[in-house]
């Protein structure tokens, strides 16, 4: 009787002793259309659908696990237990006294378990994702009637963009509730965001201050974190309380708005201050003591303040990044030797230039043979980064059981058939320079996880290691899969894609290119042939440059440079490339690729006039017309392959389409 006046009571109005927090919740959980007395949908995760989301949340398991240890032996004894969710109200880790974690197992307080408001109803977990705050739901304010043995506690959890990635929960047994239960979570997760903020922004200049310098090192110091010119980066929980501002209203100002002095007034304050802490002004009137800590990176890659990072009152952590080597005016510019005239390669080259040096990940796409890798290596070379290696991965080529192993490296024994001392992977040997991952669309869809990692976190695991190796790279990859059609056939990552494409770029197909002749001077001063010394240069004949101006070169470079190649080795002494030094399939893939029309099996296929498609498609018409829909011999009479009709005419077979494509 008592439990169902008690739900009576929560459906209605008249329970005056909910708080309007909780009461809102209580209305949404209405809204959803659940009951108090229904058995509540945990829709609990299978083992493989968990690793996924334990991996996509690595970074959250990694600095909360430690934390979530240190709590359970402050609040041991006491019948809790403490529950890691996502943002979504996943169950990610829990922990606590074994005795009330076989009761909660009965309502699926376990990893793989949701918790949102949707599918519970008015709970801490759910509530404190939908309110943005610290939530306490006790008891008989749980929405339904099979959750109310429990009292829950949640924080949320903000990274240091301001953006929730989780809720830290200590859920007990409702007649064994403590008052300290959520001081000591809000603790908690003041740990966790202060240790995701320091992993963020390891390479920045960050300042920690507080009021009293008693405070300084403890959970309530306040700490931002700026780029070594002074651009606000961000600020963690306590440094936004102190100044008094939000977070989106702090983005708007700089180091100097905030403390009042620039870079180098804080670096020549530092210099005096002996490694003691430093008083800084802040902008709404408060002195402040703070400890100030340059880091090396940052500041080495963006060439300002040399030195600086020696400059610190804190105590540096080891450095294993090698310094970059700024740009030189005296290095000729790569970039410079690929623009050879055509507008869309211009266009291409002027937006890579504005982000080298800046840590952006570029994105290079276009079909295989435009040259995508040569583009990666000019933006290397006219990096900082130079003196540093170039290592290249092509994704496709490397099998996939060893693709792991290529890229993160393996300690001794780590597998049957692994050298006796290990291997350095592609990522630590592009360590203080570029990896270029070459046809990353075909990377093996689970490897994409620990790639994204370690493009979070800048740590690698070698495959049997327990130790994470900090490395300092730059990223460049290349495809020629469009990868967002990849996500929605759920082959490739949404997560992935959006980190890796800072800038995305696109090479045009050299059909495309308006300059061609020039492209083929360049090759062909890197042609190697057996002309003797003092011999003229290479060129070409003005009918051969025509015919190559005709070719729709499905190969790409690759094609030209091969065919280059091989003219080169049977001209004569005058170095002119003519049609007769030209292979004889360069001829087959000019007449199939550019038919006018086919007035009989025996004529001549003509090169020039019209839209060469609108060409292709009515010549090709005209003979599966000619021949009844036969197209094995309407691709006899036009002297091409069935599948070139096909290419050509998808509407005779949408899947040759495709075959003809690969």
């Amino acid at each position: 009787m008592r439990e169902a006046q008690t739900i009576g009571s929560l459906t209605g109005r008249d329970s005056g002793w909910l708080t309007p927090s909780i009461q809102k919740a209580h209305e949404r959980s209405e809204t959803f259309g659940l009951s108090a007395s229904m058995c509540p949908d945990y829709d609990v995760l299978t083992h493989g659908e968990l690793r996924m989301k334990l991996e996509q949340n690595r970074v959250l398991c990694t600095h909360a696990t430690p934390v979530m240890e240190t709590l359970r032996e402050q609040i041991a004894n006491t019948q809790s237990m403490i529950v890691l969710t996502d943002a979504e109200g996943l169950i990610l880790h829990s922990i606590g006294d074994d005795d009330f974690l076989r009761r909660a197992e009965k309502v699926a307080l376990k990893a793989g378990a949701n918790w949102a408001e949707e599918r519970q109803g008015t709970n801490a977990i759910g509530t404190a994702i939908a309110e943005r705050t610290a939530t306490v739901v006790h008891g008989d304010q749980h929405y339904l009637a099979a959750n109310r043995f429990l009292t829950c506690s949640s924080v949320p959890i903000l990274d240091p963009y301001g953006d929730l990635v989780g809720v830290l929960d200590v859920t007990g047994d409702h007649r064994s509730y403590h008052q300290h239960t959520m001081a000591l979570a809000k603790m908690s997760v003041q740990m966790i965001e202060n240790h995701l903020f320091t992993n963020t922004f390891r390479n920045t200049l960050q300042i920690a201050f507080h009021g009293r310098p008693e405070f300084l090192g403890t959970l309530m110091e306040g700490i931002m974190a700026f780029t070594c010119d002074g651009r606000f980066l961000s600020a963690n929980r306590s440094a936004q309380f102190q100044v008094g501002l939000p977070l989106a209203a702090m983005r708007a100002h700089t180091l100097s708005s905030l403390f009042g002095l620039t870079t180098p007034q804080l670096i020549d304050r530092l210099r005096s201050s002996g490694g003691h802490h430093i008083t800084l002004d802040l902008n709404n009137g408060t002195v402040v003591c703070a400890s100030v800590e340059f880091r090396r990176t940052t500041l080495a890659s963006e060439g300002s303040w040399p030195g600086a990072a020696a400059v610190s009152t804190r105590p540096a952590a080891a450095r294993t990044q090698p310094a970059k080597m700024p740009a030189s005016a005296n290095v000729p510019s790569r970039l410079d030797c690929l623009d050879t005239g055509d507008p869309q390669i211009s266009a291409v080259i002027a937006k890579v230039r504005k982000v080298i040096g800046k840590d952006i990940p570029i994105l290079i796409t276009g079909e295989t043979g435009t040259g995508k890798e040569l583009l990666a290596q000019a933006i290397h070379h006219d990096s900082p980064r130079r003196a540093g290696p170039f290592i290249a991965v092509n994704c496709a080529s490397i099998p996939e059981n060893l693709i792991e192993s290529e890229l993160f490296g393996y300690e001794e024994g780590a597998f049957t058939g692994a050298r006796r001392k290990g291997a350095v992977g592609k990522l630590l040997q592009a360590n203080g320079g570029t990896l270029f991952l070459d046809e990353i669309g075909d990377m093996p869809y689970p490897l994409q996880v620990r790639l994204l990692r370690v493009l979070q976190e800048r740590v690698v695991d070698p495959l049997g290691s327990s130790k994470s190796v900090p490395v300092d790279i730059a990223v460049v990859c290349a495809t020629h899969r469009n990868l967002r059609e990849m996500i929605a056939q759920n082959r490739f990552r949404e997560d992935l894609y959006y980190r890796l494409n800072g800038l995305v770029v696109k090479l045009p197909p050299l059909r495309e290119r308006t300059d061609l002749a020039a492209v083929i001077e360049r090759m062909l001063q890197l042609v190697p042939c057996d002309q003797m010394e003092g011999a003229p240069p290479l060129s070409v004949a003005d009918d051969v440059m025509a015919l190559f101006q005709q070719c729709a070169w499905p190969g790409n470079f690759r094609q030209l440079c091969n065919l280059l190649r091989t003219a080169a080795a049977m001209i004569d002494d005058d170095g002119e490339i003519r049609r007769e030094h030209l292979p004889d399939d360069f001829f087959d893939d000019l007449h199939s690729a550019a038919p006018r029309a086919a007035p009989s099996a025996d004529a001549p296929l003509p090169l020039q006039g019209g839209r060469l498609q609108d060409v292709q498609a009515s010549a090709i018409a005209a003979a599966v017309a000619r021949h009844n829909g036969n197209v094995s011999a309407a691709a006899r009479a036009l002297g091409v392959s069935r599948n070139t009709v096909y290419r050509k005419m998808p509407s005779l077979c949408a899947g040759a389409e495709s075959r003809g494509n690969d």
